[in-house]
């Protein structure tokens, strides 16, 4: 027994995933300004370091990450949910598996959390390093699926 979807619902469906992404990519880059706030606090001293501590920026990209790993989680497992539920398969292409990619990066990253709390640099600076990666991956991957919609938009 298969499922009838009507087809305005898979015609509509398909951009629902691309708007949420572009929604975490935006976050993403909000988490980037909370971590560099993070680390200056860290480094500052004196007044200046008094005043950044009253912005809880530690407290806002900790739980602002924890959103965006969930977010990124369920954005994938739904762009792919949506693909197969349109086209009934999966596309192997560079898109699908940079978004695998992606999920797995920002995975390993939130997981290096209860080591940066101890004070582990190595946590630190492999959190920035996958992060970083992670946003440029990211950027690349918001041109493909704007390809891959442009695409969608033409058949329509």
């Amino acid at each position: 027994m298969s499922l009838a979807i009507p087809e305005s619902v898979k015609v509509w469906s398909q951009f629902f995933h691309p708007v949420f992404m572009w929604v975490v990519f935006i976050l993403m880059g909000y988490a980037l300004y909370l971590g560099m706030k993070v680390r200056k606090t860290r480094s500052a001293e004196g007044d200046e370091k008094k005043e950044l501590i009253k912005g809880k920026f530690n407290t806002r990209h900790y739980q602002l990450g924890s959103i965006l790993l969930a977010l990124m989680v369920l954005g994938s497992i739904g762009g792919m949910a949506v693909t197969y539920i349109v086209n009934g398969k999966l596309f192997v292409s560079a898109h699908l598996l940079a978004g695998l990619g992606m999920t797995g990066l920002i995975a390993v990253s939130a997981a290096l959390s209860p080591f940066m709390q101890k004070g582990q640099d190595w946590a630190r600076y492999s959190h920035i390093f996958l992060n970083v990666g992670l946003l440029g991956l990211f950027g690349w991957q918001a041109v493909t699926g704007m390809n891959i919609v442009q695409r969608i938009i033409s058949k329509m």
